[in-house]
């Protein structure tokens, strides 16, 4: 079973966000270690203004989130420190070191959590798919695979819907009856 949590964001980024909720889907509390803690669907490539509603919400549940590691792959713009309720945030990257579609956050006392970050433009049928994937107690894929193994479904499924032939083109055109 998976915790998915869709509250709105508690911090600065309401303004933005104000009829959104946060797509974040975490493995289940107690399942076998897997390479993926869960799955967040942010709704841009910004992060300062996307990690204080994250860190909101994972905040009381994993302890406070201290620092974030994040591929350049993925953000255009990666600030130092992000501001969030009530503490900063640090914030590092990991060219070859990190998965490029992989968040990686840090508690003090706590421990790490590792999340696939689902990309801002995905379809919501790949992002459900993705996000349950995530959730699977047994799974052990990592970030990059799981975002290649939904590319090749949704091309599978792709090439499997029936195509209609324009009709237009392929009928004569019949002059109107008197």
């Amino acid at each position: 079973m998976n915790a998915t949590v869709s509250r709105p964001p508690t911090t600065e980024a309401n303004d933005r966000f104000s009829s959104s909720s946060l797509r974040l889907s975490l493995a289940p509390a107690g399942s076998a270690p897997a390479l993926l803690d869960g799955a967040w669907w942010p709704r841009s490539r910004d992060l300062g203004a996307e990690l204080p509603a994250l860190t909101a919400v994972l905040d009381p549940l994993w302890g406070r989130i201290t620092r974030v590691t994040v591929n350049p792959a993925q953000w255009p713009v990666i600030p130092r420190k992000v501001p969030v309720a009530g503490h900063v945030v640090n914030v590092g990257w990991f060219l070859a070191e990190q998965d490029p579609h992989e968040l990686l956050l840090l508690s003090y006392h706590v421990g790490r959590w590792n999340l696939l970050v689902v990309p801002p433009q995905t379809t919501p049928e790949s992002a459900a798919w993705l996000m349950a994937a995530v959730s699977d107690p047994g799974g052990m894929s990592t970030a990059s695979r799981l975002m290649e193994e939904m590319a090749r479904l949704r091309t599978v499924n792709e090439a499997a819907r029936p195509r209609i032939p324009a009709m237009t083109a392929a009928m004569p055109q019949q002059p109107m009856g008197r």
